[in-house]
């Protein structure tokens, strides 16, 4: 048994999801809204969990779901991640971002499992791309200090340019089809024929 008591987790979605045309976390591939799904997938995993949300997220905030509020120091994904470790900043996050609509318990647990904690993060790659994918994986402490001050220095706001020069942990899924991003009405579309022709 792999111990998470020191492993909170976080969904990451409040991005303004303008290329989709409507919230991604409303969008339903399984028996809920992917927010939801994501959210209770991540419960199963870790002592805490949270959606990262913007202001204006009012479905969020009404949910009953526990939520951070995007604290907007920095632009990008790591706005979010950032705001969780203000919040906790001794806690390690597994993030999932909220338009990955083939991840489930198992690809999480995957992390959870090949953890390397001394490292500043664990995360998935591609097997064609092999390079980091930010927001499937878990971040240390360390690394989000890092990640930070990287920020700072270098007004760069990618996490992947960051991980890319960090001691990190890269692991690989069965299947590249779990990293793939719905971030348009068509990937979408994709994305629910095949979860509902079982691939």
């Amino acid at each position: 048994m792999y111990s998470t008591d020191d492993l909170y987790g976080l969904v990451l979605a409040g991005g303004q999801s303008s290329r989709m045309g409507q919230d991604k976390g409303e969008l339903q591939y399984y028996r809920t809204n992917h927010r939801s799904y994501l959210y209770y997938t991540l419960k199963e995993l870790c002592p805490q969990t949270y959606i990262s949300c913007r202001q204006d997220q009012q479905s969020v905030i009404q949910s009953g779901m526990d939520y951070i509020m995007d604290e907007d120091l920095y632009g990008g994904p790591l706005n979010g991640i950032l705001s969780a470790h203000h919040a906790h900043p001794d806690k390690a996050w597994l993030i999932v971002a909220v338009d990955l609509p083939h991840i489930h318990e198992e690809s999480l647990q995957a992390l959870v499992k090949q953890r390397q904690s001394q490292k500043a993060a664990t995360v998935y790659a591609t097997h064609e791309s092999k390079l980091p994918e930010p927001l499937i994986g878990i971040w240390e402490p360390k690394g989000l200090q890092e990640a930070e001050k990287f920020m700072i220095e270098s007004g760069k706001s990618c996490p992947r340019k960051f991980l890319m020069n960090a001691d990190i942990q890269l692991i690989y899924p069965e299947n590249d089809l779990e990293l793939f991003n719905a971030n348009y009405p068509e990937d979408y579309e994709l994305a629910k024929s095949r979860i509902e022709e079982g691939k």
